[in-house]
């Protein structure tokens, strides 16, 4: 790592040290900045705009021409004062996130017609005295951008003054020292971008195949020469030969829990297993961190979870998030399942859980919940739907046989993910370091040709 020939103290403990030729400058010194009052709207008599909106600011680094921008309107006024240009640096004012104050994003080109919309501030740098670029990684750096995010204020939302904006503290090197720092830093951080994306398509393919291993498993079964019938269902194809297929409440007790988050007197207390504790966990185990509450001796009887229980999630907001399963791992009397979901208990001797749980964790099985699912805004799936949803039930020790190659082979693969998932963490921290450390003066790359 080469650092600079000397350094000052800057006065300033989170930005520590800089090179001794950079300044320290308030922002409003080196760039205009300006708050949009530009809203989603189409109004007769005003001219038609894109508007480049918060999201598009979240959701990108650097803003262009084929961004699928909102239609709105906007005077004469507004468009002078709002247009994009190459160099601008647009930044989220406010958020319902404390963290989500000041993301920037980086105007890559001149528009004619698309404006800052409103939730945004508009920065234009002097180009004498600032690299938009270059300004752009000051704000992505966590040692520049805190001081937005301690003086954004709010309760249920937080948002940024334009005085605390404008008066925010900046290191400027000289001109030709930013330039070359923006061309190490696009290279750097494309090379990192390029890696992170590689993991993350991995990450999806390996899901992929998790999936159709579960899907044909539990369809086809684990010998591969078994004989084959036509099950008469077009989404399902063939199945083995000498297994059965029924409707689901032949052979599992299937009820709707109507147990909510709510503590009254004179019932008792219990934990409950919520529509989170499924949806985001295959299996629900004894470390997870239940919501306290009270129910009363009938809802305890009813409810309350044993070993071997597939709970699914019966309405949702997406269409695609019904009967997402979960399976019981243990005994717990004080357990009981919570509004939002289903309750399956398998009849013993003709159905064992943990294949229950595996069947409909398959695309193809789960896909008939889906299209029973009902709504608009919600969708919901009916104790009816969910009863005669078809099942196919193997031999008990094919079922056993089943659950236990897919738990193995299916934990295998989630450790790939995970270490995929980790890799991607550790690389999106470096990335984060590594700006914050170059454009702070931290690092000396003005003679640094990496690639």
């Amino acid at each position: 790592m080469k650092l600079y020939s000397a350094y000052k103290d800057l006065g300033i403990e989170w930005l520590g040290k800089s090179p001794s030729n950079w300044d320290l400058k308030k922002l409003k010194f080196n760039a205009s900045v300006k708050f949009s009052s530009v809203d989603k709207k189409t109004e007769e008599g005003e001219q038609a705009v894109r508007l480049c909106n918060y999201v598009d600011v979240y959701y990108n680094d650097v803003i262009t021409p084929h961004m699928d921008f909102m239609e709105a309107t906007a005077s004469p006024e507004e468009i002078r004062k709002f247009r994009l240009k190459a160099g601008d640096v647009l930044v989220t004012k406010d958020s319902e996130e404390w963290d989500d104050i000041a993301i920037p994003a980086y105007v890559g080109s001149d528009f004619s017609n698309v404006i800052c919309g409103y939730h945004l501030a508009q920065i234009r740098p002097n180009v004498e005295a600032i690299n938009g670029k270059f300004l752009f990684y000051l704000f992505e750096s966590y040692r520049v951008n805190y001081q937005f995010k301690v003086e954004a204020t709010g309760v249920t939302r937080y948002g940024l003054s334009n005085y605390a904006l404008s008066n925010a503290l900046i290191v400027i090197p000289p001109v030709q020292d930013q330039e070359a720092i923006v061309g190490y830093l696009d290279r750097k951080t494309a090379q990192i971008d390029a890696l992170i994306a590689k993991k993350e398509r991995m990450m999806e393919l390996l899901r992929e195949e998790r999936a159709a291993i579960v899907s044909q498993v539990v369809t086809k079964g684990l010998n591969p020469k078994a004989e084959m019938k036509d099950s008469g269902i077009d989404w399902l194809g063939t199945i083995p030969k000498h297994w059965d297929m029924k409707k689901l409440k032949f052979n599992a007790a299937v009820q709707f829990s109507n147990v909510n988050k709510k503590s009254e007197d004179g019932e008792s207390s219990v934990r409950l297993c919520n529509y989170v504790d499924v949806y985001y966990n295959d299996f629900i185990t004894p470390d997870l961190e239940f919501m306290e509450a009270t129910a009363s001796p009938e809802e305890i009887n009813k409810f309350h979870l044993r070993i071997g229980d597939v709970l699914l999630t019966k309405d949702s907001e997406e269409w695609n998030d019904i009967a997402i399963p979960a399976y019981m791992t243990f005994e717990a009397p004080d357990l009981i399942c919570g509004y939002h979901l289903a309750q399956v208990r398998p009849q013993k001797k003709v159905l064992l859980g943990k294949y229950l749980f595996w069947l409909l964790s398959a695309n193809c099985i789960n896909y008939q919940f889906q299209i029973e699912a009902s709504g608009v805004t919600r969708y919901g799936l009916s104790n009816y739907a969910l009863s005669n949803s078809l099942c196919l039930i193997p031999p008990e020790k094919e079922q056993e046989a089943i659950a236990i190659f897919l738990d193995k082979k299916t934990a295998q693969i989630d450790d790939q993910v995970t270490r995929a998932q980790k890799s991607i963490e550790l690389l999106k921290e470096y990335r984060t370091s590594l700006i914050s450390e170059v454009v702070t003066g931290k690092i000396d790359v003005r003679e640094r040709s990496d690639v």
